[in-house]
């Protein structure tokens, strides 16, 4: 039997390799020049390859459709994912939030076993082929490319989403599947940063605020993520970012973003706090204590958007103005105008609807032979390893049912 599998990203690579064990001849066909492309640059160039979380603790982390992701995720759990890895020779390390690195540090030593065992299982690659159209002839699928016609028993489409398009996902899968009469789900970005009207200034740019508290509210919408920030031109990211990203980008109300600066504190608590440092330093200014509650970075923007004068002296700070100050570090306002572009999301929400696919083996109802893996599926998971878990997880299944 003979295989093509269109995309040599996580999803693409893992099946093949599985697939090919068990005696399936398998071609895999990509754009690039080489394989991994996407994974080279994921976690900012680290790899989180998974999440070390029990199934039923990892699905809760999966924000659209993570009812049909319940077999996979069983059948390929993030501990298979591990263990995969270091028995072949790339040792991982947990980080916080139960993430998955290479000790390494590297994506490359991800790619690295992924495309060696490959290689150690006959796999063939053709590099630099565009696919331009798929169809089903008889009982054979053909693939044509810019040069090239191929033909095949079976064919799985990993091709990925469409964000970061100058690494190779150009939403071609969702055009093959609309070609087979298969549901698209409107796309969106997704574990993206959030574009705002206030200015940041350069020296924010990278920095990280740790441990804060990010809340988003609309109409019918209220949501609260504890984590670390970061700060781009005109725009907010970092792990909670975009973690929120995958919540809100399908409201269509109009959406309130407000920071706590402090929320291991309540506002009495964070009221006697000040207290303490007027108390300890009278003669000092308001500027003063904001050196004593926030990261140096934060305070010429923070300053700028406060009706307070920094210059009074605290000695002559009032009752009122302790209360503006607490409002402003618990409730610090952002004004939200979007997500982010597509091409900047880490991945792409929506996809080829899961209803017209076979959750036990990724196989089309609608075409038999024809398979989808990984990120081209209406499934999106938050940061943390997961989108990469779920890759995994769902070209294992459809190795397993293509060899069985």
């Amino acid at each position: 039997m003979k295989v093509i599998c269109i995309g040599a990203g996580a999803a693409g690579l893992f099946f093949a390799l599985n697939a090919s064990s068990k005696g399936v001849e398998v071609l895999v066909l990509d754009s690039n020049s080489k394989p991994g492309r996407k994974l080279a640059i994921t976690g900012k160039g680290r790899c989180n390859i998974t999440n070390k979380k029990l199934p039923r603790e990892f699905l809760d982390h999966v924000v659209r459709n993570n009812n049909f992701l319940y077999s996979s995720l069983n059948a390929f759990t993030p501990f298979d994912t591990m263990e995969f890895f270091e028995s072949h020779g790339c040792p991982l390390k947990v980080e916080r939030g139960d993430r998955v690195f290479p000790v390494s540090d590297k994506s490359s030593d991800i790619i690295d076993t992924l495309v060696n065992e490959c290689l150690a299982k006959n796999v063939m690659f053709k590099d630099n082929e565009q696919v331009e159209k798929v169809e089903k002839v008889d009982e054979n699928f053909i693939v044509k490319t810019k040069s090239n016609t191929y033909v095949c028993d079976k064919l799985v489409i990993a091709t990925g989403g469409a964000s970061y398009t100058s690494t190779g996902s150009k939403g071609d899968g969702y055009k093959f599947a609309k070609s087979f009469n298969h549901k698209i789900t409107e796309i969106k970005p997704s574990l993206c940063p959030i574009v705002i009207e206030e200015y940041i200034p350069k020296e924010m740019f990278d920095f990280t605020l740790k441990n804060v508290e990010i809340t988003a509210k609309s109409k019918n919408f209220k949501k609260k993520i504890f984590g670390d920030l970061e700060f781009l031109n005109n725009r907010l990211t970092g792990p909670i970012i975009l973690t929120l990203s995958t919540l809100i980008n399908r409201i269509e109300d109009d959406i309130e973003l407000s920071l706590d600066f402090k929320p291991a504190l309540n506002n009495e608590k964070l009221n006697n706090r000040i207290l303490r440092e007027i108390n300890n330093a009278p003669n000092n200014d308001v500027l003063y204590l904001l050196t004593k509650l926030l990261p140096n970075e934060i305070i010429k923007f923070f300053i700028c958007h406060i009706d307070l004068d920094v210059k009074t002296k605290l000695n002559s700070f009032t009752k009122e103005d302790r209360n503006k100050l607490v409002k402003y570090l618990k409730e610090f306002k952002f004004t939200f105008i979007s997500l982010d572009d597509l091409d900047r999301a880490v991945v792409t929400s929506g996809g080829v609807n899961v209803n017209e696919i076979n959750q036990k083996s990724m196989e089309s109802k609608i075409v038999k032979g024809l398979y989808f893996i990984g990120e081209v599926l209406d499934v999106d998971a938050q940061t943390g390893g997961y989108s990469l878990q779920i890759a995994l997880s769902t070209a294992y299944v459809a190795s397993k049912n293509i060899t069985k």
